[in-house]
């Protein structure tokens, strides 16, 4: 027990040291949670490049806004918020994705959960998502955040959040052949 309030001082003293200019504590920042921005980046687009240009661009983002964090806390919720907005801008950037009829095929589901294929083809239905849906997946099923947090990350009600969260999850219930 007495190692997580050492760990949350000395993440505050990292902060703050950051804050003040401190360029090694700022990659302490960055080595400590770039995992948690990559898998958010990555999870969202099934693309590990687009994983990494978005979480070197929210660092970079870091960086400027540094000042304008108060807290261990409040870092972790803005990481994840310039995330999640940041994955939506560049799929607004980007336009609709054009994909060739010969290039488009359905594969058999398999039954289990641990197979590399069924896997794979929940991972391509949840990118078909449209865009806020697939946040919302992501951040709920990846990061394992509740509704309220959700929300908070996206500026979105509670109850708006459980509404997409439940019209993807119907979606994906019926691309996989699953009766609700």
């Amino acid at each position: 027990m007495s190692a997580l309030p050492a760990e949350a001082g000395e993440s505050d003293a990292i902060l703050r040291r950051a804050k003040d200019g401190d360029d090694d504590a700022f990659a302490a920042l960055v080595a400590k949670h770039e995992s948690m921005v990559f898998s958010i980046a990555w999870h969202f687009f099934a693309d590990r490049n687009r994983g990494e240009e978005i979480a070197q661009d929210v660092f970079l983002q870091l960086y400027r806004h540094l000042g304008r964090i108060e807290t261990r806390s409040h870092l972790l919720f803005w990481l994840r918020q310039v995330t999640s907005r940041r994955c939506i801008d560049e799929v607004r950037r980007a336009g609709p994705k054009r994909v060739s009829l010969d290039d488009a095929y359905d594969v058999a589901v398999a039954s289990a959960a641990s197979d590399p294929l069924m896997t794979r083809r929940l991972r391509e239905m949840v990118a078909a998502l449209p865009e806020r849906q697939r946040l919302i997946v992501t951040l709920r099923y990846q990061e394992d955040l509740d509704p309220a947090d959700i929300g908070r990350i996206v500026g979105m009600p509670v109850n708006t959040i459980k509404s997409h969260l439940h019209r993807a999850l119907l979606a994906l219930r019926k691309k996989m052949g699953v009766e609700s």
